[in-house]
């Protein structure tokens, strides 16, 4: 697996308050945002987000939240929460006792209200570990799951995607193989013609600039986005042409 590395291409961009929440879902368009604080969650919610994945270690590409964490973001938004399972930063291969606190997050996560769950595991060759996410999947379930960037690490992602098919995630995070979805567009464009019956969704995974959402929201059969949004500022108020 000798792709590019996932946290150094991580920056923090603002989603364009008015366009993604009611009316966005009204034209078939919902944005994600990565967050990893409380704030962060109000934040995103206030600036029009559809759905949070809520996650810490954004410069590691994103780890397993706090249980605190989910709580009280739950008690703070009303906007689904998806959580990250992922027990550290590196690489996606991990032993039985990394696999064992992956376990035990998830059953955590449903237990304090998460709306989802997201995570993703290769074998040493670059492929879907089956076996280990087959595992995982049944401990998430009635829950939805989505297959995070490791997706991004995959030596052939047509095969990968038609993997995750089969296993049955509804949801993919992806930059197409490359360090954002606006250059990873045409890989994006291939995987979304070759989902069948769309039985799952393609999520570009910008958390770049916003010119890379507009790239995106052209594409094809695209219906769904995500993004970073900053913790420590206040979302930009709407503009008269936004409303």
């Amino acid at each position: 697996m000798k792709r590019q590395g996932l946290s150094s291409e991580r920056k923090l961009a603002w989603i364009s308050s008015g366009k993604a929440g009611a009316a966005g879902a009204a034209n078939g368009f919902l944005m994600e945002v990565c967050v990893d604080s409380v704030e962060s969650a109000v934040n995103a919610e206030r600036g029009g987000a559809g759905r949070i994945e809520l996650c810490s270690g954004l410069l590691e590409g994103g780890t397993t939240p706090s249980m605190g964490l989910l709580q009280i973001v739950k008690q703070s938004v009303q906007i689904p929460v998806f959580v990250m399972i992922r027990p550290r930063g590196g690489d996606f291969l991990y032993s039985d006792r990394e696999i064992e606190v992956m376990k035990a997050d998830i059953q955590l996560a449903k237990l304090y209200g998460a709306d989802g769950l997201v995570f993703g595991a290769l074998t040493e060759d670059g492929q879907i570990d089956k076996e280990l996410c087959m595992s995982l999947i049944a401990l998430c379930r009635p829950l939805p799951v989505t297959f995070h960037r490791a997706f991004d690490m995959v030596q052939d992602p047509m095969a990968a995607l038609e993997t995750l098919l089969t296993l049955g995630f509804e949801r993919v995070l992806t930059s197409g193989c490359d360090s954002s979805a606006l250059e990873g567009l045409p890989l994006i464009k291939r995987l979304i013609d070759e989902r069948k019956a769309n039985r799952v969704r393609e999520l570009p995974c910008t958390g770049l600039l916003p010119r890379c959402s507009i790239a995106i929201r052209a594409g094809p059969g695209q219906s769904q986005n995500w993004e970073f949004i900053q913790a420590d500022t206040q979302p930009p108020k709407p503009s008269t042409a936004d409303s």
